[in-house]
């Protein structure tokens, strides 16, 4: 190599060092005091995004009520996608392996199909996971118990159920503060400027919104027939007559079942409490799940339950709030024997069939309950649990 050559490849190496000097006190003064620098873990500037919400009505069957819909959480198309992702993503459980999708998925009515739903741990829970179609006219409290008062309490308490997710908000609030898309969703949904301001509340809001939408979509059989857009069958029909008791009024010699008096109106539930005469016990205190007396300490309401919907019945077994009815037949051969008369049974429960005197009634015939049966099934709404805004969006 000449010397010249040598001269200039040296102030080549030079020029590229004090350019290298030059960018990196750029980049440091970018992140001193004057500059923006680092955004903490958690902490990040949100006002860049729009915040529109749109407004979103609900679609629901016309001889369905006006939704239940509290003025503190009013719905809006980001708060509905952001409460779905919510509801199907792991990330809010302890070891972000279950979601509440796990326990509550579409084919099963939102429900699993098994007795008792596992945590993250395999560990089994004490009660049947309730099927989640129509919960939006849940207006008397929520679980088996009515522990909840309202739909945004309930979502919150399985994230720190040690069987269920086993996990803490403050962490799960964490990890969604540090997603890539999480902060963008709620600023969406709720108009915060800083991922700071993410809140479980908000979490339970979205999630909310996310499950008022699950309605039924007035497309079941049943529906249909009363629109005269389809027929029964004897045994269908002869199964309506019964559920509703309208044999003396039809003037049809059909025993009443009682049914429609825990399971009426649209959503086939008055949503109440009722001891439906499962169990022969000596004394209420000997019932060993209390129920709803576990939240209100009355020894009356030992021994009962929150009355599930019956829409799409067929698609949500086991059944009861212990799961321990694999089978709508079971169900109904239960019911057919007019229970035991316990202390607080509802009294419907002991007039089932017809009356054969000295305040007894004959029960169902093995007949007739298949008839009430192939009435329930046409309360299947498969179009409802097909729906595409209901499934996962993972």
């Amino acid at each position: 190599m000449t010397t010249l050559s040598f001269l200039n490849k040296a102030l080549t190496m030079k020029r590229l060092y004090v350019l290298f000097l030059l960018a990196l006190g750029l980049v440091y003064s970018a992140c001193g005091p004057d500059g923006p620098g680092p955004q903490p873990p958690g902490e990040c500037d949100l006002t860049g995004t729009p915040y529109a919400p749109q407004p979103y009505t609900i679609p629901k069957p016309d001889s369905f009520p006006a939704i239940p819909i509290p003025a503190s959480n009013p719905t809006t198309w980001e708060g509905v996608q952001l409460g779905r992702m919510l509801f199907y993503d792991p990330i809010l459980s302890g070891d972000s392996t279950q979601s509440c999708s796990s326990c509550h998925l579409p084919a099963g009515n939102f429900t699993d199909n098994l007795k008792f739903s596992k945590g993250i741990q395999g560990i089994d829970g004490r009660r049947n996971a309730m099927a989640l179609l129509n919960i939006a006219y849940s207006t008397k409290g929520f679980f088996w118990d009515g522990r909840a008062a309202t739909l945004e309490q309930q979502v919150l308490m399985p994230v720190e159920d040690p069987i269920e997710m086993h996990n803490t908000w403050p962490i799960a609030m964490e990890r969604l503060r540090n997603h890539p898309d999480y902060p963008t969703r709620f600023r969406q949904a709720f108009g915060i400027s800083d991922c700071s301001e993410m809140s479980k509340e908000q979490a339970a809001m979205a999630m909310s919104q996310f499950l008022r939408t699950l309605v039924s979509s007035g497309q079941s059989k049943f529906d249909l027939w009363r629109k005269g857009l389809a027929e029964f069958t004897d045994e269908e029909l002869n199964g309506y007559i019964m559920y509703f008791d309208r044999g003396l009024d039809l003037g049809v010699n059909l025993p009443d079942a009682q049914c429609f008096h825990c399971h009426g109106g649209e959503t086939f539930t008055t949503n109440s409490y009722f001891n439906n005469g499962l169990d022969s016990v000596a004394a209420l205190e000997d019932f060993v799940d209390k129920g709803r007396g576990e939240v209100t300490g009355n020894r009356y309401h030992f021994g009962q339950f929150r009355t599930p919907g019956l829409r799409n019945i067929a698609l949500s077994a086991p059944y009861m709030h212990d799961g321990r009815f694999q089978t709508l037949e079971e169900v109904l051969a239960q019911y057919a024997d007019n229970g035991f008369g316990v202390e607080n049974e509802d009294p419907f429960v002991r007039q089932i069939g017809f009356p054969v005197g000295n305040g007894k009634y004959s029960g169902l015939t093995p007949s007739q309950q298949k008839d009430i049966i192939a009435f329930l099934h046409t309360l299947t709404d498969t179009v409802f649990i097909h729906n595409p805004l209901h499934q996962n969006p993972f």
